[in-house]
C-alpha cells in the first residue's frame, strides 16, 4: 500500500518512538528467556529467526521443541519475551497446578478484543468466571444436548447428504473443507442464536447478500485478528490500528459487518426477554437474564460461534484426509458401522446417541487424527508473576507462555516411537473400548479450569458426519500427494482446501 509521504513519516516516527520506549524498558530487565540452539541478537533478540520462519512458525517451533532436552524454548523480540513448551509437566503446571498464575493476560486479551470482546475465550477473572458457570450450566442440560443433536441430524439429513449425493451422481469434485466449514457454521449459528443461515446448499450460501457478507466477514475477521498474534513486533498492530491502514483497516471493516449482523439478531431478542422461555438456543438462554446488555450478548454469540464452527470443521477436514490415506483404517470404521447397525437394529438414516456411543473405533480414529493435527495447535497464556516451570525454565512476569499441542503429539516421550503413525488402536483397550488419556498429555480440548465445555457435542457432530459420509461414499482425495500444507489461524486449516471425488460405496 502506497502511503502519502506525511503519513509514512508519521508511521516511521511513531514506530521509532515505540522502539526507543521498548528498548529502554528492556534494558531494565535482568532476566531473559533460556534459549535452545538459537543466537539471541542485541535488542532484537530472535526477531530474524521469527521473520525468516513466519510462513512455517508451527513446524519451525516444533522442530526446536523436539530437539530441546526439556522440550521448551525461550524467545524474545523487541519488547516481547516468552517461552514455547511441549513439556508435559510444564503444561499441567500452567493449566492446573498453578493455573491462577497463567491467565489469558491483558496483552492477549487486547489483541483479540476487537473481534471477541470480553467473551469466554478472551477474558479472565470474574468476567470469565460468570460466563463459564452460566455456559456450563446450560451445556449440561438435557434439553441443550437434545437441541444440538436434532440440529446436527437435520442439517446432515436435509442438506449435507443431498449435496454429497448429487456430487457423487454427477462425478464432480467438491472441496470437503469448504463444505464442512459451511456445515459447522450453520450448525453453530443455529445452536447459538436459533437462526438458520441456510448456507449449506448446492449453490453455496443461498441466503440474502447480508448472509453472504456475514459469512465472508466472519472468516476474514478471524484470520485478520489471528495475524496480530503472529506479528514479531507486538506493537505493530497498534500503530496500524491508530493510523487505520493495512490489515487493521480491513479488520475494522469486516468487524462492522460481523457485529452489525449479530446485533440485528440480538436487539429484537432483548426486547422480548419475557417471551424467551422455551427457546433452546444459547442466545435466548443468556438473554433471559436482564443483567446482560447487548455488547455482552454480542461477545457470547461471537465466541461460541467461533469455537463451534472453526475447531470442528478443521478436525473434520483432517480426519477425512487421514482416513483416505489408510484403507485398512477405513475398512475397520465401515465394519464397525455395519456391526452397530445390526446389533442395535438401527434403520434410521442418521445415527442416534446410542449408536454413536457404540462406535469406539471411530471415536479413536477421530481422537488420533486430532492428536496429530489438533484444531487449536498453539495456545497462549500470560505469566502473572515470576515463576519457575517444573523443567527448571524461568518465566518472567508478563511473559507469554505458549504450549504446542501440535508438538506434543509428535513427542516419542509421550506417545512412543510410532508417534508419527496414524494409529487409532492406541486409544483402545484390550476389549476394543475407547480409553481416554490425561488431558495434559492430550490437551486438544484444553485442560484444567478452562477445559472445553463443548467437547461432548463436538464428538457427537464429528462422529455423526464421518459415520454418515463413510457409510454411503467412497472418497478419493485429489491433488494431495504427501502431507498437505497447513494454514495457521485460530485453527489448523488445510492449505488449498481438500478436493475430493465421491462415489457410492459398494459393499
Amino acid at each position: 500500500m502506497n502511503l502519502p509521504i506525511t503519513l509514512q513519516s508519521l508511521f516511521l516516527g511513531l514506530l521509532f518512538l515505540f522502539v526507543l520506549y521498548i528498548y529502554s524498558k528492556n534494558q531494565r530487565s535482568t532476566k531473559k528467556p533460556t534459549i535452545h540452539g538459537l543466537k539471541s541478537y542485541p535488542f532484537i533478540g530472535h526477531l530474524p529467526y521469527i521473520i525468516r520462519n513466519s510462513h512455517r512458525i508451527l513446524d519451525w517451533t516444533t522442530e526446536i521443541l523436539l530437539k530441546s532436552p526439556t522440550h521448551t524454548m525461550g524467545f524474545s523480540t523487541i519488547g516481547c519475551f516468552g517461552i514455547f513448551t511441549a513439556n508435559l509437566a510444564n503444561v499441567e503446571h500452567m493449566l492446573k497446578l498453578n493455573s491462577i498464575n497463567y491467565p489469558k493476560g491483558e496483552k492477549s486479551i487486547s489483541r483479540m478484543e476487537d473481534f471477541l470482546g470480553h467473551g469466554i475465550f478472551n477474558s479472565d477473572g470474574e468476567v470469565w468466571n460468570w460466563q463459564r458457570k452460566t455456559a456450563s450450566f446450560e451445556f449440561n442440560k438435557k434439553s441443550m444436548r437434545n437441541f444440538v443433536v436434532e440440529t446436527v441430524q437435520s442439517e446432515i439429513s436435509n442438506r449435507l447428504l443431498p449435496i454429497l449425493n448429487q456430487a457423487a451422481e454427477k462425478g464432480v469434485q467438491v472441496d470437503w473443507q469448504d463444505v464442512v466449514e459451511r456445515f459447522t457454521m450453520n450448525n453453530s449459528f443455529r445452536v447459538i442464536t436459533g437462526e438458520d443461515l441456510a448456507c449449506l446448499t448446492e449453490e453455496g450460501c443461498s441466503g440474502t447478500s447480508s448472509v453472504k457478507d456475514f459469512m465472508s466477514a466472519f472468516s476474514d475477521a478471524q484470520d485478520l485478528s489471528a495475524t496480530r498474534m503472529l506479528v514479531p513486533f507486538e506493537h505493530m498492530w497498534r500503530i496500524k490500528k491508530f493510523l487505520n491502514i493495512g490489515t487493521e483497516k480491513r479488520l475494522k471493516k469486516t468487524l462492522s459487518v460481523v457485529h452489525g449482523y449479530t446485533m440485528n439478531i440480538i436487539r429484537p431478542r432483548m426486547l422480548k426477554r419475557m417471551e424467551l422461555d422455551g427457546r433452546q438456543d444459547m442466545l435466548s438462554r443468556f438473554a433471559s437474564n436482564k443483567d446482560h446488555n447487548e455488547v455482552v450478548l454480542r461477545d457470547v454469540v461471537t465466541n461460541f460461534i467461533l469455537a463451534g464452527h472453526e475447531a470442528t470443521s478443521a478436525a473434520l477436514t483432517w480426519i477425512i484426509w487421514q482416513v483416505s490415506t489408510r484403507p485398512d483404517i477405513e475398512r475397520k470404521i465401515i465394519d464397525e458401522i455395519k456391526f452397530v447397525r445390526t446389533s442395535n437394529r438401527s434403520t434410521s438414516e442418521i445415527f442416534n446417541l446410542d449408536d454413536l456411543r457404540d462406535m469406539n473405533y471411530l471415536h479413536a480414529a477421530i481422537t488420533e487424527s486430532m492428536r496429530l493435527y489438533p484444531p487449536v495447535a498453539l495456545t497462549n497464556a500470560s505469566c502473572k508473576e515470576d515463576d519457575v516451570m517444573p523443567d527448571g525454565t524461568f518465566v518472567g512476569k508478563g511473559w507469554f507462555v505458549i504450549y504446542s499441542a501440535y508438538a506434543m503429539g509428535r513427542l516419542e516421550g509421550i506417545w512412543g516411537k510410532d508417534c508419527m503413525e496414524f494409529k487409532p488402536e492406541r486409544w483402545l483397550n484390550e476389549n476394543g473400548v475407547f480409553k481416554p488419556d490425561s488431558p495434559f498429555r492430550y490437551p486438544v480440548f484444553h485442560a484444567g479450569p478452562r477445559m472445553c465445555l463443548g467437547k461432548e457435542m463436538a464428538y457427537i457432530q464429528m462422529k455423526t458426519v464421518v459415520a454418515c459420509v463413510l457409510e454411503r461414499f467412497q472418497i478419493r482425495v485429489l491433488g494431495k500427494d504427501g502431507i498437505p500444507e497447513h494454514l495457521l489461524s485460530f485453527t489448523l486449516k488445510m492449505k488449498g482446501g481438500l478436493p475430493i471425488l465421491l462415489s457410492k460405496r459398494e459393499y
